[in-house]
């Protein structure tokens, strides 16, 4: 009996379906990737079909992973993990200052605080390349988004090297003109939308309007406080992200948050990976 003749296994296919198992939906592996959501769909399909293995259930525009397909995304993952150590080696030099570093930072504190460490280090450094890309999700080191991230929560897993760098504290604000005008109590407020409903300014938000509406959502930090400032209710902001004509409505019990450097361990004595982290310490 002549069995299932087995062709070698794809990189780049075992790289669109770990995208897929981590995104959840064709639309966000695309855009997790670069690619038409249609090449997500086709280079799965041909993993199915060279393992023999249904790995995947479509339901509409979510997918569930198979038994199958939840061994073969963990196998996968380690495998990603790996290779992307050795490509983040490979972007940098191991005995002098040169190569490209990616660091990933919310975007507020990006444009407020780490502009002044970046050009700092171009200087001193010129060999060295910087991308900085201003995201409010957790890049994954391991999948090459990034090569030192700046977080405001600590990562619970991973082989990284983390450090504390500091703290932010949240306040609300308002216009003078809207604090003297508008009563407490018919306050309105100004937030996130609902994809951050789970951060702990946002959280605290709901909690210091105590049903009062949250009436102007946005995003965007820098809309919010334009918002404000033209009287469009309280917003709460990180205290270094506050621009003139707002006013701090104070609070006994302010929220701080810690602020984390996470690069992955095996990068972190890269001379240039080094000195771009020592660089944003210094921002803090």
């Amino acid at each position: 009996m002549i069995g299932k003749k087995f062709t070698h296994i794809d990189w780049d296919d075992i790289r669109h379906f770990l995208a897929l198992a981590q995104a959840g939906t064709f639309l966000g592996a695309a855009r997790q990737i670069g690619v038409e959501h249609a090449t997500i769909s086709r280079r799965v399909s041909a993993l199915e079909k060279n393992l023999g293995r249904k790995l995947v259930d479509r339901r509409g525009r979510r997918i569930v992973l198979t038994a199958d397909g939840e061994e073969v995304a963990r196998h996968a993952a380690l495998v990603a993990q790996q290779t992307a150590v050795i490509e983040q080696l490979g972007r940098t030099s191991a005995t002098d200052m040169r190569g490209h570093v990616r660091i990933s930072a919310p975007p507020a504190l990006s444009s407020v605080l780490l502009a002044e460490p970046v050009v700092s280090v171009r200087r001193q450094h010129p060999g060295i390349e910087i991308t900085l890309v201003g995201e409010k999700r957790l890049a994954s080191l391991n999948r090459r988004e990034a090569d030192i991230a700046v977080r405001l929560s600590r990562p619970e897993d991973g082989d990284y090297a983390i450090t504390k760098v500091g703290q932010m504290a949240f306040h609300l604000y308002a216009s003078k003109a809207y604090l003297e005008t508008v009563p407490e109590a018919q306050w309105t407020f100004i937030g996130y939308d609902e994809g951050m409903n789970a951060s702990p300014q946002q959280l605290r938000l709901f909690d210091r309007a105590a049903g009062r509406p949250i009436a102007i959502r946005s995003s965007v930090l820098e809309f919010q406080a334009a918002a404000a400032r033209l009287g469009g209710g309280v917003v709460m902001l990180p205290d270094f992200a506050v621009p003139d004509g707002l006013e701090r409505i104070e609070d006994e019990d302010p929220l701080t948050r810690d602020v984390w450097l996470v690069v992955h361990a095996e990068i972190r004595d890269v001379p240039a990976i080094r000195v771009v982290m020592e660089a944003l310490k210094g921002a803090f």
